[in-house]
């Protein structure tokens, strides 16, 4: 089953399942936008919206998920924002580089095929200076995690990858600076993370 198919299925109740274990998690993450002047921001896997309702008014948005379904049920959270909702594929992004101020990765890099291309076109699209703003599940480098590795096979073809290990992200991208990386849930396989790219 393609990811684009499950998710499609999933979008009627993915609320149920995620909405309140990452409300406070998403306000955490999204808090350091209100405290910046009005920019252009990215949320790529923008699902439902649920990090529409912590978003600061003042900035332009852009989000982009590989799902119409999901989008459908953004669309009404997203009223009274500035914000452009677009099918697209977030490993893929149709922009040019520099284009964003800030760029906002929730649950997706642990949710998409290749975690790597993800996270590079961020770094792409998001302008020397700006940030990258990530809350997701990622194993500890070295973590051994037997019972996630024996079922991820089977989670990453329907809805989430188990198996992945920030650190190995963000070594390939020496232009990227660790500006924070918080434990945020489940003994800190969730964590909240802040990058920023170099000038």
């Amino acid at each position: 089953m393609s990811l684009k198919h499950s998710y499609t299925l999933f979008a009627p109740i993915y609320d149920a399942l995620i909405a309140a274990p990452s409300a406070r998690l998403r306000a955490r993450s999204l808090a350091a936008l209100a405290e910046r002047p009005t920019a252009e921001v990215l949320i790529p896997g923008i699902g439902t919206g649920l990090d529409l309702p912590h978003l600061p008014p003042q900035h332009r948005y852009t989000g982009i998920d590989l799902t119409r379904a999901m989008l459908e049920r953004a669309r009404p959270r997203s009223r009274g924002l500035a914000i452009d909702l677009l099918q697209g594929d977030s490993q893929c992004l149709p922009f040019a580089d520099a284009r964003f101020d800030h760029v906002v990765l929730h649950l997706i890099l642990a949710v998409v095929p290749d975690p790597a291309a993800c996270l590079a076109e961020a770094v792409r699209v998001v302008k020397p200076g700006g940030s990258i703003h990530i809350l997701d599940k990622f194993l500890k480098p070295g973590e051994s995690a037997p019972l996630r590795r024996l079922l991820n096979p089977i989670s990453r073809r329907l809805a989430t990858r188990l198996d992945v290990v920030f650190e190995s992200l963000l070594e390939q991208h020496p232009e990227l600076e660790l500006v924070s990386d918080e434990p945020a849930l489940l003994s800190g396989w969730f964590r909240l993370i802040v990058l920023r790219k170099a000038d």
